[in-house]
């Protein structure tokens, strides 16, 4: 077997690009807008450090990473009440957006075909005005 140059594995902005082709990402402002109206569960997954130096989105579930397939799967044992169906339109929120879009694919994988990421994720929505709250111990 000989193995070619051209055969290396992906790096990880390669394997970002790959998997943002596969769903539409939203803005902060049109994350908020779908929020208020009901029509997405947006769903934290920032460090526990990060959420208290910098606050949470109010309305916001927070999920650590590696529970978010466990909470989200609506045919898993411990799923979050609002983890309704395979329909959910769920927004993935990390800091900067990058966690955040290989979670989004991830959660395609269990069928929740709507599931996206908010671009520039926390930073994005603090730095465009919208609600933040402290975050209380």
């Amino acid at each position: 077997m000989s193995h070619h140059t051209s055969e290396q594995p992906p790096g990880i902005d390669e394997v970002l690009e790959r998997v943002r082709t596969g769903y539409q990402r939203i803005e902060a402002r049109e994350a908020h807008k779908a929020a208020l109206l009901g029509d997405a569960l947006l769903v934290d997954i920032r460090y526990a450090a990060l959420r208290e130096r910098d606050g949470l989105i109010p309305g916001a579930v927070v999920v650590e990473r590696n529970e978010l397939e466990w909470r989200l799967d609506p045919r898993g044992s411990h799923r979050l009440p609002e983890a309704t169906g395979h329909d959910l339109r769920v927004v993935v929120i990390c800091n900067e957006g990058y966690a955040s879009s290989l979670a989004a694919a991830s959660l395609h994988q269990l069928g929740l075909h709507r599931a996206t990421d908010l671009v520039g994720g926390f930073q994005a929505w603090r730095a465009e005005g919208l609600p933040v709250e402290p975050a209380t111990a």
